[in-house]
């Protein structure tokens, strides 16, 4: 059944843990922009230290007290998909807007893989400067949202949520998206022209 387009928005169950609203952010999430590095300045996307962003509230005891509440889990019969219609040069910034949105409903940056099947990335193009060892270094260690292109997607871990991009590369993008899907553990959100997603991810999707 093709999927059907969506003004950008998370549901409820594919967000992560529930932080404290919005409006406890001191600022904006920071949208990561290719510059000169120095050893004294943070990275790209790896802001400085700021505000932790604040632990969720405690449990309150229900009336079966003393048994223990299960454990959060993620979606078993497999991730959400979510599209989010947009021209291709438009996608990258709908990508944006949607990585926003996670981490505002309570996604640690960590859980967040995002895919571009065109061009890359500002944030990736300016990593990758630097070379492959040290980008795919922050891959691994899971602390922030990682950008990576189309073709790296078998390289790439599964992470709870995967963003694409769908801002070029028609071969990329037809090959890329089944990927994705099998790459994201709770939600795959798909920026893009509805009929060419469609298309790419099948019917049986």
């Amino acid at each position: 059944m093709p999927l059907i387009p969506e003004e950008p928005q998370i549901h409820e169950s594919a967000q992560g843990p529930r932080a404290t609203p919005a409006a406890g952010r001191t600022a904006p999430t920071p949208r990561p922009v290719p510059g000169p590095r120095s050893a004294a300045s943070p990275r790209p996307g790896h802001p400085g230290p700021g505000p932790a962003r604040p632990a969720p509230p405690a449990q309150r005891p229900s009336a079966a007290a003393g048994k223990p509440q299960p454990p959060r889990k993620e979606n078993r019969s497999g991730p959400q998909i979510q599209l989010i219609p947009a021209p291709m040069d438009g996608a990258l910034d709908a990508a944006g807007e949607a990585v926003d949105l996670l981490l505002d409903s309570g996604r640690a940056p960590g859980d967040i893989l995002v895919l571009t099947t065109g061009e890359l990335h500002p944030w990736a193009a300016h990593e990758l400067s630097f070379g492959e060892s040290a980008y795919w270094a922050q891959h691994d260690a899971r602390d922030d949202v990682f950008y990576a292109g189309a073709a790296s997607v078998e390289r790439a871990s599964a992470r709870p949520v995967v963003v694409v991009a769908v801002n070029g590369g028609d071969d990329s993008a037809a090959l890329a998206l089944p990927a994705a899907l099998a790459k994201a553990s709770a939600l795959l959100i798909v920026c893009g022209d509805p009929k060419r997603i469609n298309s790419a991810l099948g019917a049986g999707v």
